[in-house]
């Protein structure tokens, strides 16, 4: 990080496989995996991969399980490219204030662009497991979760500005039903009945933030 030069910085990296990120989940290349109860992620970033240090991109890989949600979040410092490689993926993503909801179902193959510092999610609608690949324009690109970091602040400014929280697993959609639009309620309800899994009983909001969520 602080050699002077790209040059420099490559000379540093001189162990095999440097310059690879293996992907696979069990590979201790992988660096540390995010774990969540819809799912988990791998994240290639400067942090993990030190190769990308000053060439200008990051790339994770997501696995999401039946019914599981990528909670809404922003990535500070780049743009993100994701592109479906199994499944289907139902995406929803606001640029800013003034702006209109975004939403779109994506099949295999097929890629959504989320803008820098755009909230976005992930929802997979289906019973088998979904795959994607995104893609960025910064080798660390950040990641706030919306809610998680909200509920973080005082608890009276949080009381006074809360308008509705995301859900994190689909199985709690009983506490945050009156919370979220009725069309992503609708969504949730489909797939866990197609899916025959079962939803967890009402809990506080705040036990259910206190379970970790993905992180893309």
């Amino acid at each position: 990080m602080t050699a002077p030069t790209q040059v420099d910085r490559f000379r540093l990296l001189d162990q095999p496989g440097d310059f690879i990120f293996d992907f696979n989940g069990n590979s201790t290349t992988s660096g540390p995996r995010t774990q969540g109860r819809g799912g988990f992620t791998l994240a290639a970033t400067a942090h993990t991969m030190p190769a990308l240090i000053g060439n200008g991109g990051a790339m994770t890989v997501g696995f999401v399980g039946p019914c599981g949600m990528n909670t809404p979040h922003v990535h500070n410092r780049a743009t993100e490219l994701n592109i479906v490689v199994q499944g289907r993926l139902a995406t929803n993503f606001m640029i800013e204030n003034g702006g209109r909801p975004l939403q779109n179902l994506l099949s295999r193959f097929q890629m959504a662009v989320f803008p820098q510092g755009a909230i976005h999610m992930e929802f997979n609608p289906d019973c088998d497991d979904a795959v994607f690949v995104a893609g960025f324009n910064n080798a660390d690109p950040g990641v706030g979760q919306i809610a998680q970091n909200f509920f973080i602040l005082r608890p009276d400014v949080v009381s006074a500005t809360l308008g509705g929280v995301p859900t994190i697993n689909g199985k709690d959609i009983e506490t945050f039903r009156g919370m979220i639009p009725a069309n992503v309620a609708l969504g949730v309800d489909a797939c866990l009945d197609k899916c025959d899994i079962k939803r967890n009983e009402k809990r506080s909001v705040d036990e259910v933030l206190a379970e970790s969520a993905i992180s893309m």
